[in-house]
C-alpha cells in the first residue's frame, strides 16, 4: 500500500463508480466529482496536525485496485476505524485482506491505537468473513445506521484490541 495521490482519481473512480463495489455503502456509485473530492480530501488530510485520517491505495501488479482508510476516531481514547474498497475485478484474490492487515498494523504499531473497529452491512458476508480473518471480534449489530439505496442498513460491528493484535499467532 502507498499514500493516495491526486493522480489516482481515475483509478479510484474505476471502482468507486461501480454499483456492485458500493452496494452496501451509504455513498455511491460515485460521480467523477465525488471521487475527485474524496481523493483530494484524502491527500489534504496528510497535512493536518495531528493527522487523524490515513488513506492508502492498494496495488496489484502495479495497478491501483483498492483503497484502505484508517480514521482516528478518538485521540484521547486511542480508538480508530478501518474501511476498505476493492475493485470487483480482483475480489477473492486477497487484496481486501492485505489492506486490512496493513491498516491494523499501521493503526496499532505506528499510530499507537488501543482499539480499532470496522462496520459492515450484515448482508455483506464476504466483508464479515474478511474482518473475522483479521482477528476482529463481532461485537454486535447496530440497527438502521444508514439509509442506502434499498432502504435502511444495519451495521455489524467488529473490533480488535492492541493486545490481541500483539499476541496474534503467526503475526506477519
Amino acid at each position: 500500500m502507498r499514500d493516495l495521490v491526486v493522480g489516482d482519481c481515475p483509478a479510484v473512480h474505476a471502482f468507486a463508480s461501480l454499483p456492485e463495489a458500493c452496494r452496501y455503502q451509504a455513498w455511491g456509485p460515485n460521480t467523477e466529482k465525488q471521487t475527485r473530492d474524496f481523493v483530494q480530501g484524502a491527500v489534504a488530510a496528510r497535512a493536518q496536525s495531528p493527522q487523524t485520517r490515513f488513506v492508502y491505495g492498494a496495488c496489484l501488479d502495479g495497478e491501483l485496485v483498492g483503497i484502505g482508510e484508517l480514521k482516528v476516531r478518538s485521540l484521547a481514547h486511542r480508538q480508530g476505524e478501518i474501511s476498505y474498497l476493492v475493485h470487483p475485478r480482483v475480489w477473492g484474490r486477497g487484496v481486501g485482506t492485505a489492506i486490512g492487515w496493513e491498516l491494523l498494523g499501521r493503526g496499532f504499531e505506528l499510530t499507537g491505537l488501543h482499539r480499532i473497529y470496522a462496520t459492515c452491512d450484515p448482508r455483506n458476508l464476504a466483508s464479515a468473513r474478511l474482518l473475522a480473518k483479521l482477528g476482529m471480534i463481532h461485537e454486535g449489530r447496530h440497527r438502521h445506521t444508514a439509509r442506502i439505496r434499498d432502504g435502511w442498513r444495519d451495521s455489524d460491528v467488529f473490533s480488535i484490541l492492541d493486545e490481541e493484535w500483539t499476541c496474534r499467532p503467526g503475526r506477519e
